[in-house]
């Protein structure tokens, strides 16, 4: 019962026991004294029933409870644990959650049977979610979970357990994740620099060999290494070049290549696009195969700079023309191999070594023109260029000299 309700009862207990005294609830004779008990007794159930049955302040809802994570796996990726589970966006109450959770990563051991051993379980990362939707590619979470390299170089092939768990609330976590059993090693150092160089034909990559682990230590044994390649969106290019979680992606990161030399070329790119490389050096572990963390990324959008090759073996046949003493010129040469050709164009000059006047103002889309408008007597130097769709135009072909008669 409120304060409130309480005293409204005395206030009506009060005003009962004035009316008692001044006979307005007359009491019969007898034991008076087991009357007004009774009397009482059933007054005081009355009023404190009806006063418990007022409404009082209302009760929040139970916040919800996402649903526990059944699909973690965990790899060692560089000095970190790459985990990776399906977002929950359920709660146990089978509820849609409205927002994205916040996740809790959470660490331990295994007991002497080489089971997890839940009790020795902490959380060692808290993500909010309002970062975790960084982390979030097509509903799947890949979160990178750091340990000192210190860490592995002190104790080697170290056994460690990851479990996950969500909440939207600080009071309701869900319940802990499926849980993952690793043993840690020594890794190759990161590569702190990638090369790029743009060719008419690739990017060219290169990078320095790493020598030590992450940890300091001379690194031993074959190393090889994968490039991975992902496409941004421009306007993230310069944020990714600080953080990769800043990147906007129109296809995220994949591998393209393994290569045993620290160099490669990519020759399946598109001009234009806006790519990001990285790459991750590899050992073997006990028969397992372990990358280290990623390069530093190298970003750039190829720009086609590259003209076409000037057309070859231009001939020229003078033929009659379509009025009596006139003359037309027909102009052939070789087909350019060039996939991204758009057409060509002619020129024509009455003086030696000049281009002179462009003949097409429109790109020609064969290898074939005719000239209708040329006078006898006269000597014609013409020179044909190919362009591409980038608008790139190759040098001049060389000069074809052509007599009227």
């Amino acid at each position: 019962m409120t304060p409130r309700m309480w005293t409204r009862t005395r206030q009506s207990f009060t005003r009962l026991k004035i009316k008692l005294r001044k006979g307005a609830i007359p009491i019969p004779p007898g034991p008076a004294k087991l009357v007004r008990l009774a009397f009482w007794g059933s007054l005081s159930i009355v009023l404190v029933t009806v006063g418990c049955g007022v409404p009082g302040d209302p009760v929040p809802p139970s916040p919800p409870i996402p649903v526990a994570v059944t699909d973690l796996t965990a790899t060692q990726l560089g000095d970190g644990v790459l985990l990776a589970f399906t977002l929950p966006n359920k709660s146990t109450r089978a509820e849609k959650l409205t927002g994205t959770p916040t996740l809790e990563v959470l660490r331990g051991s295994v007991r002497a049977d080489g089971l997890p051993d839940t009790r020795t379980f902490r959380v060692v990362d808290i993500v909010p979610g309002t970062l975790l939707g960084s982390y979030v590619q097509a509903g799947k979470v890949e979160f990178l979970e750091h340990f000192a390299p210190e860490e592995t170089r002190s104790h080697p092939g170290e056994i460690a357990v990851f479990s996950v768990r969500t909440r939207v609330s600080e009071r309701k976590d869900s319940a802990n994740s499926n849980s993952i059993v690793l043993s840690l090693y020594p890794v190759p150092a990161p590569i702190e620099t990638v090369e790029k160089q743009v060719t008419e034909k690739s990017i060219d990559l290169s990078w320095s060999a790493p020598a030590r682990t992450s940890g300091g230590e001379p690194l031993s044994g074959e190393v090889a290494y994968s490039v991975y390649r992902g496409e941004l969106d421009p306007a993230s290019a310069t944020a990714a070049e600080k953080d990769l979680h800043a990147a906007v992606w129109k296809s995220p990161l994949l591998q393209i290549a393994t290569t045993s030399a620290p160099e490669y070329q990519d020759s399946g790119f598109d001009w234009g696009k806006t790519y990001v490389y990285v790459i991750r050096s590899g050992i073997t572990v006990n028969g397992a195969p372990l990358q280290s963390g990623d390069s530093s990324p190298a970003i750039l959008t190829p720009k086609d700079i590259f003209p076409p090759a000037p057309p070859q073996d231009i001939v020229a046949a003078v033929l009659p023309g379509p009025k009596p003493g006139t003359s037309v010129v027909d102009l052939s040469w070789a087909i350019n191999i060039e996939t991204d050709l758009a057409g060509y164009r002619v020129y024509r000059s009455e003086r030696e070594n000049e281009r002179g006047p462009l003949l097409t103002p429109n790109l020609l889309p064969s290898s074939a023109y005719r000239d209708s408008d040329v006078a006898a007597g006269r000597r014609y130097w013409y020179t044909v260029t190919a362009v591409d769709h980038a608008g790139n135009e190759s040098a001049p072909s060389t000069a074809l000299l052509v007599e009227i008669p």
